[in-house]
C-alpha cells in the first residue's frame, strides 16, 4: 500500500505529516510505503491513498482517487483517526 502526503509546495508541512503518518501506521500495526509531494506532482503520481489538508486534497478528488482529509495535519491523534476510518 502506498500513501502519498500532499501539501501546496511539498516541503516542510508534508514532510512533518509524512513522519506522523508513519508513526500512526506503526501504532496501528500497518505496513505501508509513505511519501510526500506537492499538489501539482501528486496529480501525476500513483498511490493507494492521498492524504492532506481538506483544501489541498479536494483538488485531487476526481472520483478515482482515495482521499484522506485531515484538518490538523500536525496532529498525530487526528491522523491516526483518519487512517483508521479509511484503511
Amino acid at each position: 500500500m502506498k500513501i502519498l502526503v500532499v501539501c501546496g509546495n511539498g516541503l516542510g508541512s508534508s514532510l512533518i505529516t509524512e513522519m506522523n503518518v508513519k508513526k500512526a501506521l506503526v501504532n496501528m500495526g500497518i505496513e505501508a510505503q509513505v511519501g510526500h509531494t506537492d499538489l501539482a506532482t501528486s496529480k501525476t503520481e500513483n498511490a493507494d491513498y492521498y492524504l492532506g489538508a481538506p483544501e489541498i486534497v479536494e483538488n485531487l478528488n476526481d472520483g478515482s482517487r482515495k482521499i484522506i482529509s485531515v484538518r490538523n495535519i500536525f496532529s498525530l491523534p487526528e491522523i491516526e483517526s483518519a487512517l483508521k476510518e479509511h484503511l
